[in-house]
């Protein structure tokens, strides 16, 4: 398979997977003009789209590539019906395309109805998990994200990550902020800091790098605790997890 990242609207990636026929899969189309020009450009025929939730930037180009390609198969949750689903799915759902079946995870937080696909090595977690970093939380609770965020952990550490927006310098200088003496913290804002300088992609990451550079999952790491004075022993599991998403909803 090849993995493709297409850039969209501010700062949104849309995957497409393709196998050496040219026949492809594209997850989370914010918008079909840039997947319509990779299609034409490289003679791919996609096959399905992949969708995670329902906001526009993920579900804003659903409409015109199926009517580009009415064969097209549209898998998402329930919240996505709207925006084009034509199968709805949900946790412990196999998903099968280009002879890859995709596991479906609820993910919620980020929005409620919020799904993440997985077949290995590769994990499409829309809003959820960033490098670096964690999805905003519109509809779900801290709680709830925090859970989603220890499923996605149970992955294998080479699992690729294939989030859906361009926010690692942002996430990093967040990080940095909170842990400004964590030696791979640090480094890594840096190479960051270098790649984006130059326009590179920052994506996918793998998950075993993530749990190294990634406070939101490194929540029972003391010193992160100290640095947010949070309660070392007498707090929710989750407590550090909804402290650290508030100081970065302000940062």
């Amino acid at each position: 398979m090849n993995l493709t990242s297409i850039p969209a609207l501010q700062d949104n990636y849309i995957w497409t997977l393709n196998d050496d026929e040219g026949n492809c899969l594209i997850v989370d189309p914010g918008e079909a003009q840039p997947v319509l020009e990779k299609m034409a450009s490289n003679g791919w025929q996609p096959v399905a789209i992949l969708l995670t939730h329902h906001h526009n930037d993920h579900t804003g180009g659903v409409k015109t590539l199926c009517e580009h390609f009415p064969h097209l198969e549209v898998y998402g949750p329930q919240e996505t019906e709207a925006k084009g689903a034509r199968t709805i799915v949900s946790e412990g759902d196999k998903v099968t395309v280009l002879g890859l079946t995709f596991e479906v995870i609820h993910t919620p937080g980020h929005t409620l109805g919020h799904i993440s696909y997985y077949s290995s090595p590769y994990l499409f977690c829309g809003d959820t998990l960033f490098s670096g970093g964690c999805g905003r939380l519109f509809e779900g609770t801290p709680e709830q994200m925090y859970d989603s965020f220890q499923k996605l952990n149970q992955l294998p550490g080479e699992t690729l990550v294939c989030c859906a927006h361009e926010y690692t310098l942002s996430n990093l200088k967040f990080a940095a902020a909170i842990l400004p003496h964590d030696p791979q913290i640090t480094a890594e804002y840096q190479k960051i800091k270098d790649l984006r300088a130059e326009n590179g992609i920052t994506l996918p990451t793998k998950l075993a790098h993530e749990r190294s550079i990634n406070l939101f999952l490194r929540t029972q790491d003391i010193d992160l605790k100290r640095a947010l004075n949070v309660n070392i022993t007498d707090e929710p599991v989750w407590r550090t997890f909804a402290v650290l998403r508030e100081k970065k909803d302000v940062f």
